[in-house]
C-alpha cells in the first residue's frame, strides 16, 4: 500500500488522524471489478440475451454533473425521456449557454469525448473554433510587433468561426436517441421565462477589474443586457433573452444551417468586421465549418488503467498522459522518502515538465507536426523524468525525436508561453446504457470577445493563437494561420479500469491551468485514493513554468505552499481560483459525483 501524502490526503477527512495513511483504493477496486467480470464470463446467464453476454447489462445508473442546477436537470430530463449521453450533453450545454454566458455558448466551441459502451470505442468531436480563410501568421501583428493583449483579446480579430451548433449536430448524428428539436426545449422556455441571475453572474459583471478589461458596457447588445439603466444585473434579477429563444427555435426547426447561414450567420459576420478593431471573417468561413472526428488519445499506465483524452489542438491526451507517467516515474520508492513533501514534488515536477512540453509542441496537428504519441511514449517519459528540474531552474522541453533515438524535433519551433482565457466550462455525463459524455467548452476569455449577437456572445478565441509568429529565426507551432484551429489547454478525460471498463469522467475550465486542475483529480483518485468531490476539493497547485501557483484560501493550501516554498520552489499564494471540475466515477455500488464547489455546479443521479 502506498503512503499519501499528508498534506493532501487528510483534508477534510475527519477519520485521517496526524500521520495516519488513508488506503489507497482506486486500482484494489478495479482489479475486484476485472475478477469479478471473469467469473461472470466463466459462467454466463443462459437467459442473457448475446448482446448483453458481450458488453454486460449497465447497472449502475445514470448522472449529469455541470455547473449550473439548471442545466443539469435538463440533462436529466433528456434522459428521462430515453436520451443518450449527447442529447443530455447537448440540452445542457444550451442552458448554460444561455446561465453563465461569462463561460461558454453557441458562439464558441467545445472538445467532446464520447464514450460508446455497447460498440466499446471511444470518440472525439472536434468543435474547436478555426481561423477565417484569409488570416495570416501576423494576424495580431502590427508595425512589426504584436498587438497589445487587451487589443487584441477584446476585438473582432480575435473571433474565430464558432463549432458549437456544428458539433452538437454532428454528435447527435452519431448518438443522439432523441429528436434533434426536442433538445433545445428546456434553453429556450428558460430563455423565454426567464432565469435567475446568479451571485456568480452578478459578481463578476460589477466586478470593477473584470469591467476594465472587458467592453460588456461598452458594446450596446451586451450593455442593454448585462447593465439594464447602466446598472449590473443583481443576484436574483429575472432576465429573459428573447434573442436566445429566437436563435435556438431556429436552430431546433432548421437544424445548423439556419446558424451558418441566413439572417444569423450575417449578423455575426456583420459584427465581427464591423468591429472598432475589425476581423475579416465571411459568410463562407461560417458555412465551411465543420466538426473534425477523431480517435482519443490514450495512454495505458502500469496499474492498468487507461487514460483518455483529446489529441491536438487539445492539450488533454497530451498533458493528462505526460503528467501521470511522470508522476509513476518521479514519486518516491525509498520507505525513507515517502513523506508527504516528496509525493507533492513529484507532482509538481511531473507537471512542470509537461508543460514545457505542450507550450513548445501542442497545436493544431492539421497544420503542423505534433508528436503527441511520442510525448507519451514511456520510453521517452522515462528520459523526461532524468531531466526533472531543480526548483529554482527555468523549465525547457524536452526532445522526443533524440530521447527515442531520431533526429531532433525541439528545434523546429520556437519557444511560445501564450496564455489562454479561463471563460470555459465542463460537463460530465454518464447515461443509463453506461455511455459517458466529457465536454469542455468555452469562449476563451469571460464573456468572450465581449461581442454579443442575437442574444449569445461571441468568442475571442483567435488569442489563443501566438501573437507572435516567429520567435528569433523559428516559426512558432502555434501561430494563426488560415482555418487552423489554435491550441486549446481544454482537457475533457475519461478513465477505464484494468478490465477495460468505465470507471471515471473528468474535465475543467480554467485557461492555461486546466492541465493542473484536471490532473490533480487523476493523481487524488487513481493515486491517493480519494472520492470525486475530496479530488475536487483538494487546493489547486499550479506548476507551468517557474513559478508555482497555490491555491492557499482552500484547506490545506497554506500548508503545502509552506512545503513547496521549503523545498527551494517560487511559490506565488494564489486565491479565487477558476476551476469548475465536475467528476463521475463508477463505484461497485452505483455511480459517485463531485461538482467543483468554487462555482455553482452540482451532480446529480437520475433517480
Amino acid at each position: 500500500m502506498r503512503r499519501l501524502p499528508i498534506l493532501l490526503a487528510c483534508i477534510g477527512l475527519a477519520s485521517c488522524a496526524p500521520g495516519e495513511d488513508r488506503p489507497f483504493n482506486a486500482t484494489e477496486e478495479a482489479r475486484r471489478a476485472a475478477d469479478a467480470a471473469q467469473q461472470q464470463a466463466a459462467t454466463p446467464d443462459p437467459e442473457q440475451t448475446e448482446a448483453d453476454t458481450e458488453v454486460g447489462t449497465w447497472t449502475k445508473g445514470a448522472m449529469v454533473a455541470a455547473a449550473d442546477p439548471r442545466a443539469v436537470e435538463a440533462g436529466l430530463e433528456m434522459l428521462r425521456q430515453g436520451g443518450s449521453a449527447i442529447d443530455a450533453a447537448i440540452a445542457v450545454h444550451a442552458v448554460l449557454g444561455l446561465v453563465e454566458p461569462q463561460s461558454s455558448g453557441i458562439g464558441g466551441g467545445a472538445f467532446m469525448v464520447y464514450y460508446d459502451r455497447a460498440a466499446d470505442e471511444i470518440t472525439v468531436f472536434d468543435g474547436r473554433e478555426i481561423a477565417p480563410a484569409s488570416t495570416t501568421p501576423d494576424h495580431f501583428m502590427k508595425d512589426g510587433k504584436p498587438l497589445g493583449f487587451l487589443e487584441a483579446w477584446q476585438s473582432g480579430k480575435a473571433v474565430g468561426v464558432p463549432g458549437q451548433i456544428a458539433l452538437y449536430k454532428t454528435s447527435h448524428e452519431a448518438a443522439g436517441q432523441l429528436d434533434w428539436a426536442t433538445l433545445f426545449q428546456p434553453a429556450i422556455k428558460l430563455a423565454e421565462d426567464g432565469f435567475e441571475v446568479t451571485p456568480r453572474l452578478a459578481g463578476l459583471l460589477a466586478n470593477p477589474r473584470l469591467r476594465g478589461a472587458v467592453r460588456l458596457d461598452d458594446l450596446p447588445a451586451s450593455a442593454e443586457y448585462f447593465y439594464p439603466n447602466g446598472e449590473p444585473l443583481p443576484v436574483g434579477f429575472i432576465r429573459t433573452n428573447p434573442d436566445y429563444a429566437a436563435t435556438l427555435s431556429a436552430i431546433a426547426e432548421s437544424g445548423p444551417s439556419a446558424f451558418y447561414e441566413g439572417e444569423i450567420a450575417q449578423a455575426i459576420v456583420d459584427a465581427v468586421n464591423g468591429d472598432a478593431n475589425p476581423g475579416e471573417m465571411s459568410l463562407k468561413d461560417l458555412a465551411d465549418y465543420s466538426v473534425k472526428i477523431r480517435p482519443a488519445l490514450c495512454g495505458d499506465r502500469t496499474d492498468g488503467f487507461r487514460i483518455c483524452s483529446a489529441p491536438p489542438p487539445s492539450s488533454g491526451g497530451v498533458t493528462q498522459n505526460m503528467i501521470m507517467g511522470l508522476y509513476d516515474l518521479l514519486e518516491p520508492t525509498e520507505e525513507a522518502e515517502m513523506t508527504e513533501e516528496n509525493y507533492l514534488k513529484a507532482f509538481i515536477d511531473a507537471q512542470r515538465l509537461a508543460y514545457a512540453d505542450r507550450d513548445h509542441y501542442v497545436a493544431d496537428a492539421d497544420f503542423v507536426t505534433v508528436p503527441a504519441t511520442d510525448l507519451i511514449n514511456p520510453a521517452y517519459l522515462r528520459v523526461r523524468a532524468e531531466e526533472a528540474f531543480a526548483p529554482d531552474e527555468t523549465t525547457y522541453p524536452g526532445d522526443p525525436g533524440l530521447a527515442l533515438g531520431r533526429e531532433p524535433v525541439r528545434p523546429l519551433w520556437g519557444e511560445d508561453a501564450t496564455e489562454h482565457g479561463p471563460g470555459t466550462t465542463h460537463v460530465s455525463i454518464v447515461d443509463a446504457d453506461g455511455n459517458a459524455v466529457s465536454m469542455t467548452a468555452t469562449v476563451e476569455a469571460a464573456f468572450g470577445s465581449s461581442i454579443m449577437v442575437k442574444g449569445f456572445m461571441l468568442n475571442n478565441e483567435l488569442t489563443d493563437f501566438s501573437r507572435e509568429p516567429t520567435k528569433g529565426t523559428k516559426p512558432v507551432a502555434n501561430a494563426p494561420g488560415p482555418k487552423k484551429r489554435p491550441r486549446s489547454s481544454m482537457s475533457p478525460t475519461i478513465v477505464f479500469d484494468p478490465a477495460g471498463d468505465l470507471f471515471m469522467v473528468t474535465g475543467s475550465p480554467g485557461g492555461n491551468s486546466i492541465v493542473a486542475y484536471v490532473s490533480k483529480t487523476l493523481v487524488g483518485v487513481l493515486e491517493w485514493g480519494k472520492s470525486a468531490q475530496e479530488a475536487i476539493d483538494l487546493p489547486n497547485i499550479i506548476a507551468r513554468g517557474d513559478t508555482v501557483g497555490v491555491e492557499i484560501d482552500r484547506p490545506g493550501g497554506m500548508e503545502a505552499a509552506d512545503a513547496l516554498r521549503e523545498l527551494g520552489y517560487n511559490v506565488e499564494e494564489r486565491e479565487g481560483e477558476n476551476s469548475g471540475l465536475h467528476v463521475i466515477i463508477v463505484r461497485e455500488d452505483g455511480l459517485e459525483g463531485g461538482a467543483d464547489p468554487r462555482r455553482e455546479g452540482i451532480a446529480k443521479v437520475l433517480e
